[in-house]
């Protein structure tokens, strides 16, 4: 039988990310990130729920994700759910945290250019892969004959 892990989120930066790196050298960031439902209640008022999401990013993903997100960002993310235990004093402890496979900006989202254009973003940093790679760029030039569908 198949199974699935796969987590997508768009939302907003929670708190400035934190970036530090392990002994080899490798980055690890660790990422707050919001979103929020909103319905209208029995009432007809407007209701809102957020929730918050632990992230965690690794290598040139988050490189990135440090240079160029800060508080209120907004950014599409998408990777798989993994929970860490450990013990404490004695007492088991859990986390459940995003481990990130993928992302992209979605809006201005250079730290300091919120007063520019969503063009600051350098194509090359506006989407990455799981490994940290910038994906491969797409064309609105691909003839209609090489559209697989």
């Amino acid at each position: 039988m198949a199974s699935l892990n796969r987590v997508d989120l768009i939302g907003n930066i929670g708190q400035d990310i934190e970036l530090r790196y392990m002994p080899d050298g490798s980055a690890v960031a660790n990422i707050s990130l919001a979103t929020t439902a909103k319905w209208k209640g029995n009432n007809g008022q407007l209701q809102e729920r957020t929730e918050w999401h632990r992230l965690v990013c690794y290598g040139k993903t988050a490189e990135l994700a440090a240079e160029y997100l800060q508080k209120g960002s907004q950014v599409f993310f998408s990777g798989r759910l993994q929970t860490r235990k450990w013990e404490k004093e004695g007492e088991t402890h859990y986390s459940t945290e995003i481990v990130v496979q993928e992302m992209q900006f979605l809006g201005s989202t250079r730290k300091g250019a919120a007063a520019q254009a969503p063009a600051a973003t350098p194509p090359e940093a506006a989407k990455t892969t799981r490994k940290g790679k910038p994906a491969p760029k797409q064309s609105a030039d691909i003839p209609e004959s090489d559209v697989p569908f």
